[in-house]
C-alpha cells in the first residue's frame, strides 16, 4: 500500500516538471527575463506611476515657487478675476462696490471684540486661525448642504470614525509586523508573533477600516441618489453594532492562537465571520428598501455598483466558510476564487460605485458617460468571477482552470480600460481644480493606481511572470496598490469631499497635504522595494540558489519597506486627527446651531 502510494506520488511530481518544462519553452529563456511581456508591461505601468507623481510634485513645486516671486498685489488681482468669473450681473456689481472702497477703515469691531460684531461693507467673508503653508496649495473653500439629516450625519460619522480606529489599529500592528522583518528577534511574546499579527492586520483594515468606510460612505450615496430618506436609521446602527463586535472578537481569537487554519483573509472562525455576515445581510436590506423607495424614476450607476458588491460579498462570505467541499484540492480552488472575488467583487465594486458620485460632486459636473459605466459593470461581473486560480499556475489544479484563469484574467483589461476613460474624460478640463481641492489629488492618484495596479495583476497571471513572482514579496507589493493605491486613496478622496459639505467644517490644509504626501511616498517606498526585490528572489529560486540567498538579499529591500511602512502610519494618524476635528472638534459659536452635535449619546433610530 505505502508502495502505491509513492509510486502515484512519484509519476505526479514527474508529470508536474514534464508539464512545467514546455510552458517555459513557449516564451525565452529564464535568463532573459527581461524580454517577456508582463515583466516588460509591469516596468511600463511603474514608470507610469512614477510619472504620474512627478508631475504632481511638480505642479506643487512651480505653485510654490510661482506664490514666492508672484507680488501680493498681482496674486490679488488674479484671485480676484478668478472669482468674478462665474458671478451673475448684480453680484458683479456688488462686488466691484466693496472692491472701489479702498479708503474705507475698519472699526475693529469685525473680527468680534466686547461689542457686537458690526461689519457693513462686508469686507470679512472668513476668519480663520489656520495660517496657509506655502508647501501645499491653498484649497478652496467647499459649500454646506443646505439640509442632510441629523440622524443620518451622526450615523455616517460612526461609521467613518469606527474605520479611521480600525485603520489606524489594523496599520499599527502591519507597521509592527514589518520591523520584524528587520528585527525578527525584538519579541518573544506569543501573542505578538508574525503568525497571529499578520492576520489581525490584514482582517482589520478589509473589514474594519476599508468595510466600514464604504458602509458609512455609502449611506450617504444611496440617499441622494435616491432623492429619499434611509429606510431604517435602526438597521444601520445594528449593522455597524454586529461588524465591530466580529472586529473586536476575531482580533481576540486570534491574537489568542484560534482561528480558521490557513485560509488567507477568512481567518476569522465561523461564529466570529458570522457577524459580519448578518451585519452585511441587514446593510443590503437597508440599501435596497433606501433605492425600492426612491423618489425618482432612474437608478444610477453608483447603486448597481453598491448593491451588486453587497449581494456577491454575502455570497462570498457563504461559500468560503461552507466546509463539505473543502477537502485537499478544493480548498485551494476556493481560496483563490475567494482572496480575488473579495478583492474584486467587494472592495473595488462598492469604491467604485462611490467615485461614480463624489468624484462628479468634486468636480461639479456629470460623469463622462453613463454607459462605459454600465460596461464596466457588467464586464466586471463577467471576467473577475473566474480569474481566482491563476495565482494557483503550475499547480495540482487543472490545467484547463489555470487556462482559464489566464483568459479571464486578460479579459479584466475591458472593465478597467471602460472605468479608467471614463474617470479621466471626466478629469478632462480640470486639471487645474485638482491642486485646489482637499479630496481630488486622492482621487486622482487612486484612478492612476486603478489603471496600473488592474491592469500589473492581468500581467502578473501570465504563466512566466507567475513562476518568477508567485509566492515573493512582490505580491505583497501587489495587495498594497490594490488596497492601499486604489481602495485607501479612493476612500479618502470620498471622505474629504463629503465630511467638509455636511458639517461645514474643513481639515487643516497643512495637514491634508501631510497626509497625502506621506501616504503615497510612503506607499512609493514600499512597493517599488518589495516589487525589486519580489523579482530578485524569484530569479533566485529559478536559478537554483540556497533558499537562505533569497532571504539575505531581500535584507535592504525590507528596510526600505519598514520606511515606507512608517509613512503611511504617520499618515493615518493624520488622517484619524482630521477626521476628529471635522466630525467631533467643537464648534465655533456661530456653527453651533447649525453644526449636529455629534458627541450626543442619543440617536434618531428610526424606520422610514
Amino acid at each position: 500500500m505505502e508502495s502505491s502510494i509513492l509510486n502515484r506520488w512519484h509519476w505526479a511530481s514527474l508529470l508536474l516538471v514534464l508539464s512545467v518544462q514546455p510552458v517555459l519553452a513557449q516564451g525565452s529563456p529564464v535568463g532573459d527575463v527581461w524580454s517577456q511581456p508582463g515583466i516588460i508591461g509591469t516596468i511600463i505601468l511603474l514608470v507610469i506611476v512614477m510619472a504620474g507623481v512627478l508631475v504632481l510634485a511638480i505642479a506643487r513645486l512651480g505653485g510654490v515657487l510661482n506664490k514666492l516671486s508672484t507680488p501680493l498685489e498681482q496674486q490679488q488681482n488674479e484671485t480676484f478675476e478668478e472669482t468674478v468669473a462665474n458671478l451673475t450681473t448684480d453680484q458683479l456689481d456688488q462686488i466691484l462696490e466693496r472692491r472701489q472702497a479702498r479708503s474705507y477703515q475698519l472699526t475693529g469691531r469685525e473680527l468680534g471684540s466686547e461689542q457686537r460684531p458690526q461689519d457693513e461693507k462686508g469686507l470679512v467673508s472668513h476668519v480663520t486661525t489656520d495660517m496657509h503653508a506655502p508647501l501645499v496649495a491653498e484649497k478652496k473653500h467647499t459649500l454646506r448642504y443646505g439640509k442632510v439629516e441629523p440622524a443620518l450625519i451622526r450615523l455616517i460619522a460612526a461609521y467613518l470614525l469606527s474605520a479611521a480606529f480600525w485603520l489606524v489599529f489594523g496599520t499599527a500592528i502591519g507597521w509592527y509586523v514589518g520591523i520584524k522583518f528587520v528585527r525578527p528577534d525584538i519579541d518573544h511574546v506569543a501573542w505578538l508573533s508574525f503568525g497571529r499579527l499578520r492576520p489581525v492586520h490584514t482582517n482589520t483594515v478589509f473589514w474594519g477600516w476599508s468595510s466600514l468606510s464604504m458602509l458609512g460612505l455609502g449611506l450617504f450615496v444611496v440617499t441622494r441618489t435616491s432623492n429619499t430618506r434611509l429606510f431604517s436609521y435602526r438597521l444601520g446602527w445594528l449593522s455597524l453594532g454586529l461588524i465591530n463586535a466580529c472586529l473586536v472578537l476575531g482580533t481576540l481569537c486570534l491574537m489568542n492562537g484560534i482561528n480558521n487554519g490557513g485560509g488567507e483573509y477568512r481567518e476569522f472562525i465561523w461564529p466570529v465571520m458570522a457577524l459580519f455576515a448578518i451585519g452585511l445581510v441587514i446593510s443590503l436590506y437597508n440599501f435596497y428598501q433606501t433605492v425600492a423607495h426612491r423618489q425618482i424614476e432612474e437608478m444610477y450607476i453608483s447603486n448597481w455598483y453598491m448593491l451588486g458588491a453587497l449581494s456577491w460579498v454575502i455570497i462570498l462570505s457563504v461559500i468560503a466558510y461552507l466546509p463539505f467541499y473543502q477537502n485537499g484540492l478544493g480548498e485551494t480552488v476556493i481560496q483563490g476564487y475567494y482572496m480575488h472575488q473579495g478583492v474584486g467583487m467587494w472592495f473595488m465594486s462598492f469604491t467604485l460605485g462611490l467615485v461614480y458620485y463624489f468624484l462628479p460632486m468634486s468636480l461639479n459636473k456629470p460623469i463622462y458617460s453613463y454607459s462605459l459605466g454600465v460596461l464596466a459593470f457588467w464586464t466586471q461581473l463577467l471576467f473577475y468571477t473566474l480569474i481566482g486560480t491563476h495565482h494557483y499556475v503550475f499547480s495540482p489544479v487543472p490545467w484547463w482552470l489555470q487556462a482559464v484563469a489566464i483568459v479571464f484574467s486578460a479579459g479584466m483589461f475591458i472593465p478597467v480600460l471602460a472605468g479608467t476613460t471614463n474617470f479621466v474624460m471626466t478629469f478632462r478640463g480640470s486639471g487645474k481644480h485638482v491642486t485646489s481641492s482637499y479630496s481630488l489629488p486622492f482621487l486622482a492618484v487612486g484612478v492612476l493606481f486603478y489603471f496600473t495596479g488592474s491592469v500589473q495583476g492581468s500581467m502578473q497571471a501570465f504563466r512566466f511572470t507567475n513562476v518568477v513572482w508567485h509566492f515573493t514579496d512582490f505580491n505583497v507589493a501587489h495587495s498594497h496598490i490594490t488596497m492601499y493605491g486604489i481602495i485607501a486613496f479612493l476612500l479618502w478622496g470620498c471622505i474629504y469631499t463629503l465630511v467638509p459639505r455636511f458639517m461645514g467644517r474643513e481639515p487643516r490644509q497643512l495637514l491634508v497635504g501631510i497626509h497625502f504626501w506621506f501616504a503615497l511616498l510612503g506607499l512609493l517606498a514600499y512597493i517599488v522595494s518589495m516589487m525589486i526585490g519580489g523579482t530578485l528572489k524569484g530569479l533566485s529560486w529559478l536559478d537554483g540558489e540556497p533558499f537562505i540567498k533569497s532571504v539575505v538579499l531581500m535584507a535592504p529591500f525590507w528596510v526600505w519597506r519598514a520606511i515606507g511602512g512608517t509613512l503611511m502610519l504617520l499618515s493615518h494618524f493624520v488622517f484619524a486627527f482630521n477626521l476628529y476635528e471635522m466630525l467631533l472638534k467643537s464648534a465655533p459659536a456661530s456653527e453651533a446651531s447649525s453644526v449636529p452635535h455629534l458627541n450626543n449619546t442619543h440617536h434618531v433610530a428610526e424606520s422610514a
